[in-house]
């Protein structure tokens, strides 16, 4: 039992070290004391924190939920546009190939009849 002890011991402060060498624990505590230093407390703790850390506003997070469901949909129009205009081009190099190689058969024709012609 005694050694469990140590080794959650040992556990917490190798996760207290990390903390503090990544700076977790200074950037909490300059949040936590400018809180303590509000004269006007605000109505929402956690959200203070957040907005004092880099975090987006509840308020900001709407906003940035809405864009991006717009977003995803303007990529799905386009998306789908795009999917329409390389189907469309694909049938014109399609009948463009069929045109090129008609206009060649013709060509063909019309020089083994001019060949004829001459031969006459």
């Amino acid at each position: 039992m005694f050694h469990y002890k140590e080794e959650k011991e040992a556990k917490k402060e190798a996760f207290r070290k990390y903390l503090e060498s990544s700076g977790v624990l200074d950037a909490l505590t300059k949040v936590l004391v400018a809180l303590y230093e509000q004269n006007e407390k605000p109505s929402s703790a956690l959200e203070f924190v957040q907005q004092k850390l880099g975090g987006p506003s509840v308020s900001d997070y709407e906003k940035l939920q809405a864009e991006l469901s717009e977003l995803q949909k303007k990529y799905s129009t386009l998306s789908a546009a795009y999917q329409e205009t390389c189907t469309e081009l694909e049938g014109l190099k399609s009948s463009q190939l069929l045109n090129v190689a008609s206009l060649s058969i013709k060509d063909k024709e019309t020089a083994g009849e001019e060949a004829l012609k001459e031969k006459i």
